[in-house]
């Protein structure tokens, strides 16, 4: 079991934190990357504290922190009124409720701690994945560049449009939701508001409506994301611009402190929200699934980077401990109900609205949760 090789496909925040768990327990890995280079992808990123105690345990830890900021408080705030209806201690006090705290910071950033932490020759780029067939009991990855690899474990880590899940799995038709997102992000110098250096969650008139914010640079800037009810912009990547006069005029009905946050904003990112069920299944023989491609979830509960990074690492864990195909069904049995859970969650919008610890998210450690 120990010569066999693991590929990943697809080096974000997932497929790179699966590598680094593999190689930390003597695993053979390669990741294949489609972008020819690494660069700054995305714009944020919020880090519970599950997802930080399980990036500590990768040994990453400490460069995400030269970076990040520290939310004093998870804040939940009445969209008209701006009375608090929640509010929840974090910083100091969750990394001793929870052996980690939550962090806020860009997602390069992220990615960047988690490529130096792996060898140059363990992630290969450039290679976009067209098909893939079996080989004696392995599997022939064919790339659009003409070359194959052949692999012993197969995970995709490809994201929301997994090439790996409609390989093994067939094509499946997300469900657009009626909702928009935009980000942006303000230097924080900008803005004069209280609890900028907590994440506060602005609940709107329903519950597709709402506008977070966050610190990130160790508090030089604010992030802000906000969602609204659209039904005419279906566009789904991350990266299309938006229009900062239509997203003032949105929100123009909320607390003066949350419009201050638009403001602020000279540009913005828009984005089409989509929602997918859960999988019934995430592996097929040798092969599985890791977090977008398997759960991808709406932003509401702040735990799909989350989410794959706990995958991560119990994946690494079951496939140092068993042959394949029982490492892959106690992976999957492990993650599948939590995965779900949330992603289910996520899309009704209502968790820690009122009130609640959110002791159930954060406590979780993918590095002792049993796999027996």
């Amino acid at each position: 079991m120990d010569s066999q090789v693991v590929g990943i496909v697809g080096a974000g925040i997932g497929g790179l934190s699966a590598a680094i768990a593999l190689r930390g327990l003597g695993r053979e890995v390669v990741v294949f990357e489609q972008a020819s280079t690494f660069g700054r992808v995305g714009a944020d990123i919020n880090l519970t504290p599950n997802a930080v105690r399980a990036l500590d345990g990768l040994g990453v830890g400490e460069a995400l922190r030269t970076t990040a900021a520290r939310p004093t408080h998870r804040i939940s705030r009445t969209w008209d009124s701006g009375a608090e209806t929640s509010r929840l201690e974090m910083a100091d006090t969750a990394e001793r409720q929870y052996g980690s705290p939550q962090l806020t910071m860009h997602r390069a950033d992220v990615l960047q701690a988690l490529e130096d932490a792996l060898p140059d020759d363990v992630v290969r780029l450039g290679k976009r994945l067209s098909a893939l067939h079996d080989d004696a009991g392995r599997t022939v990855l064919e790339f659009t560049d003409g070359n194959t690899a052949t692999v012993d474990v197969l995970v995709g880590a490809d994201g929301i449009h997994s090439v790996v899940r409609e390989a093994v799995f067939g094509p499946e038709q997300p469900e657009f939701t009626g909702v928009v997102a935009y980000r942006a992000v303000v230097p924080a110098d900008r803005l004069d508001v209280p609890n900028m250096d907590a994440f506060t969650k602005w609940w709107g008139p329903d519950p597709a409506t709402q506008i977070v914010t966050f610190p990130l640079n160790r508090g030089q800037d604010i992030f802000v994301f906000a969602t609204r009810p659209q039904d005419s912009w279906r566009e789904e990547s991350w990266t299309a611009p938006g229009d900062v006069v239509e997203l003032r005029e949105a929100y123009k009905d909320f607390h003066h402190e949350a419009r201050a946050l638009l403001d602020a904003c000279d540009e913005v990112l828009k984005s089409a929200l989509y929602v997918r069920d859960p999988l019934p299944t995430w592996s097929a023989g040798t092969r599985t699934l890791l977090g977008d491609a398997c759960h991808p979830m709406m932003p509401f509960m702040a735990q799909g980077a989350g989410m794959a990074i706990e995958d991560a690492v119990v994946l690494a864990r079951a496939l140092t401990s068993w042959a394949p195909r029982e490492a892959l069904a106690r992976y999957e049995a492990a993650r599948l109900p939590r995965t779900a859970r949330i992603q289910i969650g996520s899309r009704g919008n209502e968790w820690l609205k009122e009130s609640g610890t959110g002791d159930w998210v954060y406590s979780y450690d993918a590095w002792s949760v049993p796999l027996d």
